[in-house]
């Protein structure tokens, strides 16, 4: 019998690089994507009647507000999306008995620690996105225990909108770049993210719980256009300048790299050192 799992957010970065991946369904697994319009996971009604109607072993929810600054104007809707609708679907996968598997983040953490957070370490979100999707965790852990929260960082893709789109457009367009050296964290691939997911169905791991995934190794934003840069086009190197930081609505963690020794032990999984992963992605340009 097929493992069936169902993606929400389809049409987000992660869900439409999942869709890239593993569209073409192997013989053991099959994956159904519902978009926004597809599927609002704030309709708990809708929801209800969408999981009655349909059988899937797996979510992977990757719906999600994520506008980090619009999220301090917009606390409602941040809190609707990341937190009350999680809600609706873990007590829905309780009851059709589906393993939940929700994208959370790095700004669950205050960032004043300096070596890399563990799962265990205190959260202390200190924007309201960060404050939203930790409160999406509580509400899963405490609705079931067939679940895995995987808290991931400054996802890229080839898709929406994202740094590393940002700066490759901006590279190519020769502008002259002001880069932040303020937060360090770990860039991740979202090709990398999702093959580690299609790991963990498909080897029908046991070991519910929060865990971290990111690339390997910290970089801050400028690292990151530079390294960008370089695979791309060396003689722009003048047009990027280093600058402490921007003024902003919402306040980021200045440190948010993830320990992923946790996903080492239970999974036997390393991922990619952030660079390899960005060399890679890079090479569809």
């Amino acid at each position: 019998m097929k493992t069936k799992i169902l993606v929400t957010g389809a049409n987000g970065q992660l869900g439409q690089t999942i869709k890239e991946l593993y569209n073409k369904n192997d013989d053991n697994i099959q994956f159904v994507f519902a978009s926004k319009k597809e599927l609002d996971i704030t309709n708990f009604k809708e929801l209800s009647n969408f999981f009655s109607l349909n059988k899937y072993n797996y979510c992977i929810n990757c719906a999600a507000y994520t506008n980090v600054e619009q999220a301090e104007e917009s606390i409602e809707l941040a809190f609707k999306i990341n937190a009350e609708a999680v809600k609706n679907l873990a007590k829905l996968c309780k009851k059709h008995k589906i393993i939940l598997i929700h994208i959370s983040t790095d700004y669950v953490f205050d960032g004043t620690k300096e070596i890399p957070y563990l799962e265990t370490d205190q959260t202390n979100p200190i924007n309201q996105y960060g404050k939203s999707k930790l409160k999406g965790e509580q509400y899963i852990s405490n609705a079931l225990k067939e679940h895995f929260i995987i808290r991931t960082s400054w996802l890229y893709s080839n898709y929406g909108k994202n740094f590393v789109n940002t700066i490759v457009n901006k590279i190519k367009e020769k502008a002259k770049l002001k880069i932040t050296t303020a937060e360090t964290g770990t860039p991740t691939s979202c090709i990398d993210l999702s093959y580690f997911l299609y790991a963990l169905i498909k080897n029908k791991s046991k070991n519910y719980g929060i865990y971290h995934f990111s690339n390997e190794g910290a970089a801050t934003w400028y690292d990151l256009a530079v390294e960008i840069e370089k695979s791309l086009n060396s003689q722009h190197k003048n047009k990027l300048d280093k600058v402490a930081g921007f003024k902003t609505k919402a306040k980021r963690p200045k440190y948010s790299v993830m320990s992923k020794n946790k996903i080492a032990s239970n999974f036997d999984y390393k991922p990619n050192n952030w660079k390899k992963a960005l060399a890679h992605f890079l090479e569809t340009f």
